[in-house]
């Protein structure tokens, strides 16, 4: 979920609803969020998620030792929300054919960027993860890294769709917020270790300026709509990774914490094929 940054007084963000959002909805507010945000969290995170590398989760689960999505040299592959596409550079370097998606200008306004300095060119598309601009059976593999899937309003199209342009065989990895961390405050401290609200509730969290209109929207699935969803769309889930906080990692972000993270799970990596 959001923090207090100027994207917050760029939209006007006054409050917080929750209520239902459909895809209209919340494709407007998270092209205008991350447009206005992109600079304050490159400034935030940027020296974390680096300019080419793979990083899966705040708990600091890299790809080149994790290997969820194995030899990628000579594959393509297509990273969905790719924000800055550090990932995606890192998978161009291991000698993939990369594509990186994403719905922001202002995201890939820094991908871009970090091309030119890098001298490392996956390509960029601007698109909604709802509605994939690719001939079916495109990639061999899928993966995205809390980009996209937590913010779309209809998480089976996306599922649908990635199974669309993937090969027979072709694999589909995905990190989230962890379905438990919806019933805690989003707070790194001891008072985001009490329950305040029901892992069943799937209302969407909206931010809202003074009109109501979404500055930003963030939708949450249990455990088991993930499976079904992921099932319906013709994916079949072989692994589900439920990463541990690292001994001697101290970095905060947001909601994950070494307090937080010792007790409970703040990620979850869903690991299927076509």
């Amino acid at each position: 979920m959001s923090s207090d940054t100027s994207a917050e007084r760029v939209l006007g963000t006054t409050g917080v609803a929750r209520r239902e959002v459909g895809s209209r909805e919340s494709v407007a507010a998270n092209i205008a969020w991350w447009d206005a945000d992109s600079d304050d969290y490159h400034r935030r995170h940027g020296d974390f998620l680096g300019v080419s590398d793979f990083m899966w989760c705040p708990e600091s689960l890299r790809e080149e030792d994790a290997r969820l999505l194995g030899d990628v040299s000579g594959r393509d592959v297509l990273e969905i929300g790719c924000g800055s596409a550090p990932c995606a550079r890192w998978l161009t370097e291991q000698g993939a054919r990369v594509v990186g998606l994403d719905l922001s200008g202002g995201m890939l306004r820094y991908a871009a960027a970090a091309n030119t300095a890098t001298d490392t060119h996956p390509a960029l598309v601007r698109a909604n993860a709802e509605r994939l601009p690719f001939a079916s059976e495109s990639f061999d593999i899928a993966c995205s890294a809390f980009g996209a899937v937590p913010f779309v309003a209809d998480v089976g199209a996306v599922f649908r769709e990635v199974a669309r342009v993937l090969r027979p065989g072709g694999t589909w990895t995905f990190a989230v917020n962890h379905p438990m961390r919806w019933m805690f405050p989003d707070d790194p401290g001891p008072d985001g270790l009490v329950v305040t609200g029901s892992y069943f509730d799937r209302t969407p969290y909206v931010e809202v300026d003074d009109d109501g209109t979404p500055t930003y929207v963030e939708h949450h699935r249990t455990l088991g709509d993930y499976v079904r969803a992921l099932h319906e769309a013709g994916l079949t889930l072989f692994d589900l990774i439920e990463p541990e906080w690292p001994e001697g990692h101290t970095r905060e972000w947001g909601q994950w914490s070494p307090l937080r993270g010792e007790r409970f799970p703040g990620t979850a990596i869903f690991r299927c094929h076509r």
